[in-house]
């Protein structure tokens, strides 16, 4: 195994331990002495994911990871519970044992993974995955969601969306008053 820090391609294991992930090892380089961790995982047969339009790419799971990321941005989530929901996902796309997976499905998975996530990711995901095409079609999703037995994740929604509320409350708006013109221009 490489060091990242010299290049060097002799490194002694110091530790070893099962992840979620695959095997973690703890290395340590023997020409600079620095240590680096490294994940083995399990080489599985290259699936196709099978797009929309009819083409077909390899499957990424860093794909998924990254459009995970960007839907929990800002967000109060863990990226060990967005690891795990990606891991999940790839766990339950290798275990179909085929070839070819619709990306459709991917993104299902994905979608009812953020769902018991975070509602506020799983809007924000759902809005690109199905590519709303009118307001109407947004609030109904953002409805059901209100309709979750969890107050406080409908709430949380709606203080983000700003929309009423259970109960006929509406989070209070900031109002942003106009900038006064620079003097002399």
């Amino acid at each position: 195994m490489r060091c990242p820090y010299c290049d060097h391609d002799d490194s002694r294991v110091t530790d070893s331990r099962d992840a979620s992930d695959g095997i973690k090892r703890r290395r340590e380089c023997a020409r600079c002495g620095l240590r680096f961790t490294t994940v083995e995982r399990p080489f599985t047969a290259a699936q196709l994911v099978v797009k929309r339009d009819g083409r077909r790419e390899e499957f990424d799971r860093e794909k998924i990871r990254s459009g995970v990321l960007i839907s929990c941005a800002k967000l109060p989530v863990s990226s060990q519970a967005i690891d795990r929901l990606v891991d999940e996902v790839e766990r339950q796309i290798v275990t179909l044992g085929k070839a070819e997976v619709p990306g459709t499905m991917i993104g299902q998975l994905v979608m009812e993974g953020l769902k018991a996530l975070n509602h506020v990711a799983y809007v924000r995901f759902a809005s690109v995955y199905r590519n709303f095409t009118d307001l109407e079609s947004f609030a109904q999703e953002v409805e059901a969601l209100q309709r979750d037995p969890d107050p406080n994740t409908a709430a949380a929604l709606a203080a983000q969306l700003s929309l009423p509320i259970a109960g006929g409350e509406t989070p209070e708006k900031t109002v942003r008053r106009p900038k006064k013109p620079a003097a002399g221009g």
